[in-house]
């Protein structure tokens, strides 16, 4: 390794894995399922980042109708995971390459472990994330710190040994408080004036941006 950090965190969806078109599809059927007209995509985007249920609670007219939704969405997203999610191009060959170089990896994400386990199998990423922190293992999601330091923590670091790369400002937001450098990862759904109040250390414009930063080079056969 050649740089200052010993690890790497990666929040799941928009960085690690293109999820936001099943993520829009599966919202807009459950609004229409539920509310029999959808709102805007940017109202959904704008909480990207929280876990399902902290989404769904601006929506929902009561406790019921938001168990209800929550229960319609994931079955919407398990049935359409295969079709719709797919690995960023270059993510695999980049996450091997940080982990032959020696990096800890872990992923920090808001989702529930069933679909984060599944979610990392379906692009052949699970190998190289022996640490992951779901929405089951925190009390306080991101952007709280809580969901970062136990990673960190997990991985046999301290938040200042990390790097927190994500696409949205929950996660950098949650790196910061953390006491953890961030990058910020415009690959995803985001831009540079979405993020650019949260002062990430670092702008990632694709992927291999992160490896250059790090001074890591891709393998004979990584493509």
């Amino acid at each position: 390794m050649t740089s200052n950090y010993s690890g790497i965190l990666f929040d799941l969806d928009g960085t690690l894995v293109d999820t936001i078109g099943l993520i829009l599809e599966s919202y807009r059927h459950t609004m229409s399922q539920h509310l029999g007209s959808v709102p805007e995509d940017a109202e959904w985007l704008a909480t990207l980042g929280q876990p399902l249920r902290i989404q769904l609670r601006e929506f929902a007219k009561s406790p019921e109708q938001l168990e209800s939704m929550f229960q319609t969405y994931l079955e919407h997203n398990q049935a359409n995971h295969e079709r719709l999610a797919r690995s960023f191009p270059g993510m695999v060959e980049a996450i091997a390459a940080l982990d032959r170089a020696g990096y800890a990896l872990a992923v920090v994400t808001s989702k529930i472990r069933a679909n984060t386990d599944r979610e990392l199998a379906s692009v052949g990423l699970s190998e190289f994330f022996k640490v992951t922190v779901t929405a089951d293992d925190v009390a306080k999601p991101k952007p709280d710190p809580e969901p970062v330091r136990v990673a960190a923590e997990r991985l046999g670091l301290v938040a200042s040994e990390v790097l927190m790369v994500g696409d949205s400002v929950f996660d950098l937001r949650a790196g910061r408080a953390a006491g953890a450098d961030t990058a910020a990862a415009l690959w995803g759904p985001f831009d540079s004036h979405q993020l650019a109040p949260e002062k990430p250390d670092y702008w990632l414009h694709r992927i291999d941006s992160l490896l250059q930063l790090l001074g890591v080079e891709l393998g004979a056969n990584d493509g």
